[in-house]
């Protein structure tokens, strides 16, 4: 999962969590602002008739010092006054019943004495429960509304600012690392950024990459002149020991001279492979070449026939022959095809199959070379393309695991992708899909 997914779900989920707290709380959070805002509300209408009483005088309200009382059509409000007995002081605001034309209404009412003249009188302002309920309701989706709208704003803000915050992160993995065909290093460029950290990182990945460009030409240097160098030598032993065969020696010597022989074979195969693999990576083909695919497969196995009948194998190529590479190299590809039938004549059994098929597929052309062998472990798939690497145990013994990273060679310099499926005891396929851009008809 990306690091902007992950902060976005992150922010979402805390802000839910919260927002199904509020949901919680929110009735009781509104009925406390609701009966707060009410308790005002009395307080205020208290001081307005206290105010009016002092102008006007009590008996404007009581006169010849009666009871007053004054409701509202539906009785949701009322106001009374009366006389209050000495020593009697309340100045409170609480839930009460009162008889109403015969009806009980619970009122939220607030009851004050104070005094005119030498009387105490009380005043009581009352609003109804049920009124103040009633605004409750709207007052708590009202809420809700506002919040979700909120919640809604920070995500989408939250949205647009992690990725805007991360686009260089996004840009540094796209551009350094997962674009970036390894070991074709290109040209550095910088990611704009006003994050110190994402700069910082940027230029680590940076000189992280120049010090294996550096080691891995160092590599190829090395190879390469190392192979060119032990070319020499070891064709001069070879030439010397062949000489030696028209003296006269014993059989024992000669016995000797075969095995030296045999083991500088070896080495100058093992020296031309690593040349050649050299060379490809350095780019010193062509790529100039157009050829069937079915006249390079017929090349293949007019080579590799011989061994096909030692283990008495058998082959069957079905692919067009309408279709054609072009801007290839025909010697490379000769071998990549070669090395693929060779390791699954390696690694096959007697009264074994090869087969190669070929379809036309989305990203251009798959050519998929499968074997009866004995397959590869699923732990050493991933590993199969190492040099010098043998997983797989061959009767033969001239096997220097070289065959299938010269194939991996060839296919990243054509811009082949290379799938393995395989399973032990069954057999291996390799999917080859060459590009479009490759591929006539």
């Amino acid at each position: 999962m990306k690091l902007q997914t992950k902060l976005t779900l992150f922010n979402t989920v805390s802000k839910l969590v919260i927002v199904l707290l509020f949901v919680a709380l929110l009735p009781t959070l509104i009925k406390t602002i609701n009966l707060s805002f009410t308790d005002s509300r009395l307080k205020r209408e208290r001081e307005k008739v206290l105010e009016d009483i002092q102008k006007k005088g009590i008996e404007e309200y009581m006169p010849n010092g009666q009871a007053y009382g004054s409701y509202t059509p539906l009785k949701e409000d009322y106001v009374s006054l009366d006389t209050a007995s000495d020593s009697y002081f309340l100045d409170t605001i609480r839930r009460e019943r009162r008889l109403v034309e015969g009806d009980t209404i619970s009122y939220r009412i607030l009851s004050y004495t104070f005094s005119v003249g030498k009387k105490d009188y009380l005043l009581e302002i009352g609003k109804s429960v049920k009124t103040i309920d009633e605004t409750t309701g709207p007052l708590q989706n009202i809420a809700l509304e506002v919040l979700l709208g909120m919640m809604l704003l920070t995500i989408l803000s939250d949205l647009f600012y992690s990725n805007y915050i991360l686009r260089p992160l996004g840009l540094i993995i796209k551009t350094k690392l997962v674009e970036r065909k390894f070991p074709q290093f290109g040209e550095y460029k910088k990611v704009e950024t006003s994050t110190s950290d994402f700069e910082r990182l940027d230029v680590s990945i940076h000189e992280m990459i120049g010090d294996i460009e550096r080691a891995f030409l160092k590599e190829r240097e090395f190879i390469s002149n190392a192979s060119h160098e032990l070319m020499t030598p070891v064709s001069i032993l070879q030439s010397k020991i062949e000489n030696m065969f028209d003296e006269d020696v014993t059989d024992e010597v000669k016995i000797r001279l075969l095995e030296m022989q045999r083991i500088l074979n070896r080495l100058k195969t093992i020296t031309k492979t690593l040349l050649l693999i050299s060379q490809i990576e350095n780019e010193q083909f062509l790529k100039e070449d157009s050829i069937g695919v079915s006249e390079l497969l017929q090349d293949v196995y007019e080579e590799i026939s011989i061994r096909l009948q030692e283990k008495n194998i058998s082959f069957e190529a079905v692919v067009s022959d309408q279709v054609r590479f072009t801007a290839v190299n025909k010697f490379l590809l000769f071998n990549l095809f070669f090395n693929l039938v060779n390791n699954a004549i390696k690694y096959n059994k007697e009264d074994g199959n090869i087969s190669i098929t070929g379809r036309e597929v989305k990203d251009g052309y798959m050519i998929s070379v499968a074997d009866s062998g004995i397959g590869i472990g699923a732990e050493q798939l991933p590993h199969i393309f190492n040099r010098f690497k043998k997983f797989r145990q061959s009767m033969e013994q001239d096997s220097f695991g070289l065959g299938l990273p010269i194939v991996r060679s060839i296919a990243e310099f054509h811009k082949i992708r290379i799938d393995i499926r395989s399973e032990e005891n069954v057999g291996t396929t390799f999917d080859l899909t060459f590009p479009a851009e490759m591929i006539t008809v």
